[in-house]
This record gives structure tokens, C-alpha cells and sequence, in this order.
């Protein structure tokens, strides 16, 4: 049972697989940060110097300062701007993993086409068979 676990885990698809997730996970943090602490404070500030994740709707009726007020008091709360940065990281990711697909399939060389058998015409059926092929396959006449 350890050989095959070990057979399954050297497998090239299984490490290639984590790889992808560690790089996958390292790479959100990088998008998440630049969203969180580029992005939104850029639009933040011409929206009138809003903070988008200190965007909420207190669910007990009561008005807060801040999320963090709202979370220490134990309010339930709607916070749609942490909605809006999570909506956001997400688009860009997509943006950003589509343009990698992108460039990878631009950058992969196309496989020519397989080069098609040459053929002739059945004397009974007319169906094309293969040059070397002694019986039509279609109507299993002797060629």
C-alpha cells in the first residue's frame, strides 16, 4: 500500500496539481492585497473618500461608527462593502487568469492536423475506403 501511495504521489499530474494550488492560493493573497489596499482606496477617494469595508447596514436598527463597533457589540450586520471588495478581488483574478490562459494558448504550438489516409471509392457502395484496405467496411464487399 505504500509503494502505490507512493507511485500515486510521484505521479506528474498530482505534483503538478499542487503545485498550481500553492501557486494558485500565494497568487490571491497578491490579488486580495492589491484590491483591498491599491484599488479601493483609489475609488474610495473620488467616491467622496468612502471606505468600502467599513460599508455596513446594522441588522438591530442601531447605527454604529465602525464595522469593528458594530462586531463588539455583537450586532448582526449586512456588510455589502466587504461584498463589494470581495466582488471586486474576484473579477480581477478572473481578468488576470483569463489573460494568462490567453497568452499560454497563444504561446502553445498547434498540433497539425493528423494526416488523412488516402482513399478510393467502393466499386458497389461508392463509400471512400482506405487505399490498403482489402474489404469496403461499409458494405463488406471484396476489393
Amino acid at each position: 500500500m505504500l509503494q502505490e501511495f507512493k507511485t500515486f504521489i510521484m505521479k506528474g499530474n498530482v505534483l503538478d496539481l499542487a503545485v498550481g494550488v500553492i501557486i494558485g492560493t500565494a497568487f490571491g493573497k497578491i490579488v486580495n492585497s492589491a484590491v483591498t489596499d491599491l484599488i479601493m482606496p483609489v475609488v474610495g477617494l473620488f467616491m467622496g473618500k468612502v471606505d468600502f469595508s467599513n460599508l455596513f447596514v446594522s441588522l438591530s436598527g442601531t447605527r454604529y461608527p465602525t464595522l469593528a463597533a458594530a462586531k463588539a457589540a455583537g450586532v448582526p450586520t449586512l456588510n455589502y462593502g466587504v461584498f463589494l471588495n470581495t466582488s471586486i478581488d474576484f473579477l480581477i483574478m478572473a481578468l488576470v487568469i483569463f489573460m494568462i490562459i490567453k497568452a499560454a494558448n497563444k504561446v502553445r504550438k498547434t498540433e497539425a492536423p493528423a494526416p488523412v489516409p488516402p482513399a478510393r471509392e467502393c466499386p458497389f457502395c461508392k463509400s471512400a475506403v482506405h487505399d490498403e484496405a482489402v474489404r469496403c467496411p461499409q458494405c463488406t464487399s471484396q476489393l
